[in-house]
């Protein structure tokens, strides 16, 4: 077997690994969660704004119990939106518990960011007290495909948007924004203008190796820069990692910059996939502080899928 086939079979592995704990939980009933036991920490980011922020690796101890994503409750006089209801139902109620003690006011809405198991598991607690799901472009499809052997109680969006769209509540309005690089066609940004407040999906990943086998390096790069400059203030919570501000973005371009260097350098020595993944395979000193290491392998290779084979530059 060669090394790059094994790089992929060992993310894999890992993969399933967790898709194997999610599936047992899914089929048994679970102790009480608690945000503690969830390795949550809920963060008022705002007003009347809050982040559920995952402190976990990848893959969890403990994808059962243990969210993997990062999650957001907006609250509004007219009612709660919420983000990304995390990897499985059992976690999905623990968010609505949560967003119903910060408020009294029916939850209105739950958005999906983007198609992946991990922020789309939930939604069948959701779905489970009739409240509408929001999902991008081909979300639908992408679940219904790629999250079927993953996702046991697989619910996707029943509300799907293909443009910029604003929900008002009250006086509150929340922007959902489509972008491109992490996935096809179901990324999406989630802005409260009020606060100045911007919750990216997996377009940001703050002291994480970022996912980056669904998804466009170069689309990804010039997503980031817009963001940088649409939100040069915004407070920044990511989908993955602790909330902050532009500088995560300008970390993580980065890390793609360097990505995108090494491939250069691939192509310009005309050296095969193998090769390239077996000189690179040991993460940069600069990242050996991030979490999910374990994504580093299946990055390179995307890389050189993406940069090193393509035509031209």
């Amino acid at each position: 077997m060669k090394f790059w086939q094994k790089s992929i079979l060992f993310v894999l592995t890992l993969v399933m690994m967790a898709y194997a704990g999610l599936g047992l939980a899914q089929a048994q009933t679970p102790n009480k969660l608690t945000l503690a036991s969830a390795g949550l920490s809920l963060e008022k980011v705002g007003l009347g704004v809050y982040a559920l922020v995952s402190s976990t690796d990848f893959p969890p101890a403990d994808a059962a119990k243990i969210a993997i994503c990062n999650g957001g409750i907006i609250l509004s006089d007219e009612g709660t939106i919420l983000i990304d209801p995390f990897q499985n139902k059992a976690l999905g109620k623990l968010m609505l518990e949560t967003a119903k003690s910060l408020s009294q006011g029916p939850i209105r809405y739950v958005i999906n960011s983007h198609f992946h198991f991990d922020h789309t598991g939930g939604n069948a607690a959701i779905a489970a007290e009739n409240i509408p799901l929001i999902g991008r472009g081909q979300i639908r499809s992408l679940m219904l495909t790629r999250n079927k052997d993953r996702d046991p109680t697989l619910t996707p969006p029943s509300i799907i948007i293909d443009n910029a769209t604003s929900l008002w509540l009250g006086d509150r309005q929340i922007k959902i924004i489509p972008t491109e690089g992490h996935t096809p066609g179901t990324d999406v940004l989630i802005y409260v203008p009020d606060a100045d407040i911007l919750f990216t999906g997996d377009i940001v990943f703050n002291q994480r190796i970022p996912y980056v086998a669904d998804g466009d390096i170069r689309k990804w790069q010039a997503s980031l820069e817009e963001l940088l400059q649409q939100y040069p203030e915004a407070k920044i919570v990511p989908g993955h990692g602790s909330v902050s501000d532009r500088q995560i973005v300008v970390q993580q371009q980065a890390y793609f910059d360097n990505l995108e260097e090494l491939a250069l350098g691939w192509k310009k020595a005309g050296i095969s996939q193998e090769q390239a993944l077996k000189e690179a395979e040991k993460v940069p000193s600069q990242y050996s502080d991030y979490g999910f290491q374990a994504l580093y392998s299946s990055n390179l290779e995307t890389a050189y899928q993406q940069i090193t084979q393509a035509s031209g530059q």
